[in-house]
């Protein structure tokens, strides 16, 4: 007896090629995030990290240029700072860092969800096994409609998988937006900042008057 993987192989791969797979996310928080950059400015300690989002994230942020950054700020200083206000994000040439709201940002950098139901086109898919009579001549000597389950079963985990991953990433966009925190002396904040930015230039803070 012999079984027909190779349409089925083939159809999977097909949708897959269109929609591919959600992806989770479990960036843990921006507290957890391992900072390989740190600058310093009127006792103010910034340490900062690009590239902290995977997967569908990642190739929106690139498709959107969108960075998102984990930062952690240190206030050494004898003073009180208000982020966005009397302490703001800039790049280290001196340009200014344009800031996205972060709602603007999860709406630019979520993953879709109806994609998915492309995985219904493997529903009519039938599993076929066949044997060789006396003669050589395969017969096909049972149908399984395997794609009843499979294409049903790879939408919705799909689309609840990437349901789930778009609502950890939203809430921590909401938790961690710093924009108006204020820095109270010897206090140290953690934030995720989604910037407008193509490249990866270095970040420090400066003071406003």
């Amino acid at each position: 007896m012999r079984i027909n993987f190779r349409l089925l192989t083939s159809c999977i791969l097909y949708v897959q090629l269109f929609t591919g797979c959600a992806s989770g996310y479990d960036l843990g928080g921006p507290e957890n995030a391992n900072f390989v950059s740190n600058t310093s400015e009127s006792g103010l300690k910034l340490y900062y990290k690009y590239d902290v989002l995977s997967g569908k994230y990642a190739k929106k942020e690139l498709r959107n240029g969108i960075k998102v950054i984990a930062v952690k700020i240190i206030n050494t200083a004898e003073k009180d700072y208000v982020f966005g206000e009397n302490v703001v994000l800039q790049y280290d040439n001196g340009d200014n860092v344009h800031i996205m709201d972060s709602q603007a940002a999860y709406k630019s950098l979520k993953q879709g969800s109806a994609i998915y139901l492309l995985y219904l086109l493997l529903t009519p898919v039938n599993l076929y096994t066949y044997t060789t009579d006396s003669y050589g001549i395969e017969e096909t000597t049972n149908s399984i409609p395997i794609g009843l389950v499979l294409g049903p079963s790879m939408a919705g985990g799909n689309i609840i998988a990437s349901g789930s991953a778009n609502k950890k990433f939203k809430m921590q966009l909401s938790e961690f937006d710093i924009m108006g925190a204020p820095i109270k002396k010897g206090e140290t904040i953690y934030g995720l900042i989604p910037i407008k930015a193509g490249r990866f230039d270095a970040l420090t803070l400066k003071i406003a008057n």
